[in-house]
């Protein structure tokens, strides 16, 4: 089982996206995801987060909201909990990505991006504001083949 983070950033009315496009072997290739990355050992969720936002995007956050677990299963990949937030506020001037292209969209065009199906559920409850997320999302190659909450 893989722990990993991912945080969706707001800023007026948009939120910073990753375009993943520079990494080789990455089951996110061609994808607009949010920001973060694995646990490493020893090391929480929270920390995990703020590390990873920092190393990817050159921002520290100074308020976020933990919004839920999502469960990923993909055959030929490892089984993965993501720890899901969003970053409200943070200091810092944004970087370049060794891991792909980073953008801030508008809230209203997120649908429109090249994005996992499963990520298209999260993110619809997450722009509406809900936390408490708990889903578990099955996948056969880049199909979404089952939904089911936690």
């Amino acid at each position: 089982m893989i722990l990993t983070t991912l945080c969706y950033i707001e800023h007026d009315g948009k939120l910073l996206m990753l375009y993943r496009n520079k990494k080789k072997r990455d089951v996110n290739a061609g994808k607009w995801i949010g920001v973060g990355g694995k646990l490493e050992p020893g090391e929480t969720p929270e920390q995990c987060l703020l590390r990873e936002v920092y190393e990817e995007t050159g921002l520290t956050l100074t308020k976020y909201l933990f919004n839920g677990i999502i469960r990923f299963e993909s055959e030929g990949w490892e089984t993965e909990d993501m720890y899901l937030y969003t970053g409200l506020e943070f200091a810092g001037e944004l970087k370049e990505c060794s891991e792909g292209e980073l953008r801030w969209i508008p809230k209203e065009e997120i649908m429109n991006l090249q994005l996992w199906e499963g990520d298209r559920i999260f993110l619809k409850e997450l722009l509406a504001g809900k936390t408490g997320l708990h889903l578990h999302l099955k996948y056969r190659g880049d199909l979404l083949v089952e939904v089911l909450e936690l």
